[in-house]
């Protein structure tokens, strides 16, 4: 996909989630091809300098910065509002999005535990005067890239995937502004806290609020949209939605959302497939940002931690070469005991089933999903409706697979998004030939 490589981040530094300016300043970054360790007490070091805010909404707050792939944090680090912007950076119009002014941006979130975070993300507004009322936003969560911070999709011009420019196109040629968060510590800080549901959820809300302050006369209404890792952070998105209070949620849109983490590492070491091991370890990082008590390399061993190490720095499209030679039973060393507590603990934080969402909630999903199993996801709809949710809707795909399903379901999901507050749907022709079930 055209992801660069990140320098990777050690097991050590998996427990040091920034959380606050104090915890910061103890996290440890990796600069330039020197790969020499430096601490962020300052705002200098082997960065790429001054990136400029540009004229518009960016002029009236400081520069984004970075050291290498990651996004600097000013020092000391004064909490703030979720939503309040850290600094921005205005790169003009981007042709990939049709014209589209695109922004980078940095804001204030929060994490599962309530301390003040940074939080990179892309904002991007279409060109031409906004419609009476203003533009709704959509709150785009994307799926896995990695943990690295050169894996932030901020980075990449198409936002991690070809198939996520498309998606994101047909929001922005429909009148959507689109506001797409890296999730926590992927371009920032400290390691990603991979499917952690509250803090991807509060940073999908987070977003929205920072879009609102850079671009004044966005509409009150906004809606979340995401495809796998950020179907899931949709969803916990829809129970997070109380953050931006005076502004209306419209609904939710989950495509293959991520489920049943408590099934993740069994399945994984049952697979007997080395490429199925990024997810599992991935998660298992998460599992570290989530519980300070794991210490992930005791956990790993010495061979499956080194091993860990060197796919942490490795984006999901490198296809891991580190992974070469490796079986599952040697990366993931667990019994059946210990599995059973990792997936309790994991399902606790980062299944999206486990409380009812009061919004319109569409989930979509591919039949011959062979990443997120079809009936996992009836199951989350299930689970939703069961809990008491007032407003679940299916729609299924026969023959789609994991990415695809984007394409074939646009108009489905603009026609959604048209019904709960937002733009009219207009003409739409969806990738594909396969109806929806």
């Amino acid at each position: 996909m055209g992801i660069p490589t990140g320098v990777p981040r050690g097991l050590t530094d998996i427990p040091a989630r920034p959380r606050g300016a104090a915890a910061v300043r103890r996290t440890r970054a990796v600069c330039g091809a020197l790969g020499a360790a430096l601490l962020l007490a300052t705002a200098q070091g082997c960065g790429d300098g001054p990136s400029g805010a540009g004229a518009g909404g960016g002029d009236r707050f400081p520069a984004v910065e970075t050291s290498g792939f990651t996004y600097r944090i000013p020092q000391p680090l004064a909490p703030a509002p979720g939503g309040t912007p850290i600094a921005v950076r205005d790169r003009g119009p981007d042709a990939a999005f049709a014209g589209a002014r695109r922004w980078t941006v940095l804001h204030h979130s929060a994490d599962s535990r309530g301390a003040d975070i940074p939080v990179s993300a892309t904002l991007l507004v279409p060109d031409g005067p906004p419609p009476d009322g203003g533009r709704p936003v959509v709150a785009w969560a994307h799926g896995t890239t990695g943990v690295a911070d050169a894996c932030a999709p901020s980075h990449a011009a198409d936002l991690g995937d070809p198939a996520y420019v498309r998606e994101i196109r047909a929001f922005l040629e429909a009148g959507y502004a689109v506001a797409a968060t890296d999730y926590p510590g992927l371009g920032t800080p400290g390691m990603h806290s991979y499917l952690v549901g509250a803090d991807e959820g509060n940073a999908v809300v987070d977003s929205v609020l920072a879009a609102r302050r850079i671009v004044p006369g966005l509409a009150a209404t906004w809606f979340a949209a995401g495809h796998s890792q950020g179907g899931q952070a949709a969803l916990f998105a829809a129970r997070a939605a109380g953050r931006a209070p005076g502004l209306r949620f419209g609904g939710a849109v989950a495509v293959a959302p991520a489920s049943h983490l408590d099934a993740m590492l069994p399945g994984v070491i049952s697979s007997h497939e080395p490429s199925q091991l990024t997810f599992a370890l991935y998660s298992l990082a998460g599992l570290a940002t989530a519980d300070r008590s794991v210490d992930l390399p005791g956990l790993l061993g010495p061979a499956a931690a080194r091993t860990a190490d060197r796919v942490f720095g490795e984006c999901l499209k490198d296809r891991h070469p580190s992974l070469a030679g490796v079986t599952t039973e040697q990366a993931l060393p667990f019994g059946p005991s210990r599995l059973a507590a990792l997936g309790r603990t994991m399902a606790g934080y980062g299944n999206p089933d486990r409380a009812a969402i009061a919004a319109p909630v569409l989930i979509v999903q591919g039949g011959d999903d062979q990443d997120v199993p079809a009936r996992w996801t009836a199951q989350v709809a299930g689970n939703l409706r069961a809990l008491g949710s007032p407003a679940v809707t299916e729609r299924t795909y026969p023959g789609s697979g994991h990415d695809d399903v984007l394409g074939r379901s646009v108009c489905d999901v603009l026609a959604f998004l048209a019904g709960h507050g937002g733009r009219p749907a207009g003409r739409c022709a969806p990738s594909g030939a396969s109806p929806a079930a």
